[in-house]
């Protein structure tokens, strides 16, 4: 018996799984899904995300907002690698509505953090997923 197998099973799992060695590697993986996984990631990042202040929130949500009008089968949102200069150019255009909206914009960094959440979001637990899932 090697030195790994004596300290990682008890006596007891050695007699009722019948052999000596750790476990086989598709006994180590959890049962969750990679899905259960995704909507776990996607909820506790929603639920941190209330937690921002009041100004940041609105800007957020503002930016979901606006987001919505690139959001439609096809959008380099969707790009398995958007590119760069487009999500700038996006931000800038955002940056602009929010000069004319706001007394106080917010910075181009949170702004373009704040797009990229968005986006992220939207790649990872959209509604048009859930629909294409089916297909």
């Amino acid at each position: 018996m090697s030195f790994h197998s004596v300290f990682l099973q008890s006596p007891e799992e050695q007699a009722v799984r019948g052999w000596n060695g750790p476990l086989p590697f598709y006994m180590t993986h959890s049962k969750e899904r990679p899905s259960e996984r995704e909507e776990k990631a996607l909820r506790d990042l929603e639920y941190l995300q209330q937690m921002y202040p009041a100004r940041v929130n609105r800007f957020r949500q503002r930016i979901a907002e606006m987001l919505d009008k690139t959001d439609y089968e096809g959008s380099m949102i969707y790009d398995e690698y958007p590119d760069r200069c487009s999500l700038r150019a996006l931000a800038a255009s955002m940056q602009r509505v929010f000069q004319k909206e706001e007394d106080n914009p917010p910075a181009d960094e949170m702004l373009q953090v704040l797009l990229l959440e968005e986006i992220y979001k939207r790649r990872r637990g959209s509604s048009r997923r859930r629909y294409t899932t089916f297909f």
